[in-house]
């Protein structure tokens, strides 16, 4: 059957609540201004939880503006910064499912459209209210005849869509989970990258953390092959929290803890640890989806570079301690996996590369020894994959190579990467 995506767009499709950010540039010189934005936010979420009805919060807020045509153009300027950032590297989704996305939001056409135009969303797949605005600009209210102003909105607009075929909704809000509890959605999923509304989480039939989740688990195109939200990042011990919002902004999965745990033992992808940390060797052998591991100090005295290697484990520490550069090594880290680059890393070749567009790459670690790049490339031959780029590093224990092909291939390719001789950790990285 054909299938609809239905997006909400303020706190989902972008990071924030439209109308509070133009309330923040409208009454910036206003003297009341910090109870005034905490009103509007304070009506915002109570819609957005079902505490209140759509239409008594949207009233209250708009009449709370006082602002104008030149308000939202800064708005709009603002809000394009603010696009989520799953949602911002998936373009290639929208570009081909580009008849099959709705937004459908209790915002407003003037910002959202101008927004989302560069996604390849078409106006007549956006649905959301409108300003009235007065002679001099300014608005003075919105068009009450439309469905979307009213509690249970979204519900009444697609009963009159008629849609025909799997519809799945994406929000963060108690107007988007409405659409599943009337049965005019298959699935609803709620999305948490920017804020966590637990009494809309807890009735979603999944939650999704990041918009590449969602294509994850739909198994829809998408620019990263696993989404970060699934890789767990465990921090241990004194590690500043600078160091920690950088790897949490980026999408990982966190827990900081004051010592490796048994249970986080067989899921770990990544660590970061602070200075004086030890990892005992027993437990590193068996971290078998550990990726890298970030160290806040000199690591050659109490972290075996030996294993780590063995083990494909990238490894970035800071022999200065370098109080002053707390987000050098989670930067590291965080390259490593969205890139592949190994650049200054302690046990690896360097390598960094550039991202090719329309392209999937595939990173592939193996021991050093004579006849592994001839069967890299004997597997890419042998199901005719286009090589748009390769990359080969060596040093004397390991051979670190990258390579990107064309994104239309047959899957079995990498069941057969993984099973050459001397593999030691293969992966697709986008």
């Amino acid at each position: 059957m054909k299938q609809f995506y239905i997006i909400d767009f303020d706190s989902t499709f972008t990071q924030v609540e439209a109308l509070d950010e133009l309330a923040r540039i409208s009454l910036k010189d206003h003297p009341n201004r910090e109870g005034i934005y905490q009103k509007i936010e304070d009506l915002t979420n109570a819609a957005m939880e079902g505490k209140m009805s759509f239409r008594e919060s949207l009233t209250a807020r708009v009449q709370l503006l006082d602002a104008d045509k030149e308000h939202l153009k800064q708005l709009i300027s603002h809000l394009k910064t603010k696009v989520s950032a799953s949602f911002s590297r998936n373009k290639t989704f929208f570009k081909k499912h580009a008849d099959d996305v709705l937004i459908v939001s209790g915002g407003f056409k003037e910002f959202i459209i101008p927004v989302v135009s560069s996604y390849h969303i078409s106006k007549e797949n956006i649905y959301a209210n409108t300003f009235v605005f007065d002679n001099s600009g300014k608005i003075i209210g919105y068009d009450e005849t439309n469905p979307l102003s009213n509690e249970g909105g979204k519900v009444t607009l697609l009963k009159d869509l008629k849609l025909q075929g799997d519809i799945y909704g994406i929000g963060d809000g108690h107007s988007d989970f409405q659409l599943k509890e009337f049965g005019m959605i298959r699935k609803f999923y709620a999305f948490t990258e920017n804020i966590e509304r637990k009494t809309v989480a807890e009735k979603a039939d999944h939650v999704t953390p990041s918009f590449d989740e969602f294509l994850y688990v739909n198994n829809l195109p998408r620019a990263i092959s696993y989404p970060k939200n699934r890789i767990l990042c465990l921090v241990i011990g004194d590690v500043p929290a600078l160091a920690i919002q950088t790897l949490k902004k980026d999408g990982f999965s966190i827990r900081h803890k004051t010592s490796f745990e048994e249970k986080y033992v067989p899921d770990v992808g990544m660590m970061l640890l602070a200075n004086g940390e030890v990892l005992e060797d027993e437990k590193l052998k068996r971290a078998v989806k550990l990726k890298t591991i970030g160290y806040l100090g000199n690591s050659r005295l109490i972290l075996s570079k030996d294993i780590c290697t063995d083990m494909g484990i990238v490894v970035f520490d800071d022999p200065k301690n370098n109080a002053g550069n707390t987000e050098f090594i989670a930067k590291r880290m965080i390259n490593f996996i969205n890139h592949g680059h190994t650049y200054r890393s302690l046990n690896f070749p360097n390598l960094q590369l550039p991202r090719i567009a329309g392209a999937h790459r595939l990173i592939h670690i193996h021991h050093n020894v004579p006849g592994v790049m001839a069967s890299i490339n004997q597997v890419f031959a042998d199901h005719d994959i286009n090589i748009v780029g390769q990359y080969l590093m060596t040093n004397t224990d390991i051979g670190y190579v990258i390579t990107d092909v064309s994104d239309h291939y047959d899957k079995r390719v990498l069941k057969d990467l993984k099973q050459i001789d001397h593999t030691i950790k293969f992966r697709i990285l986008y």
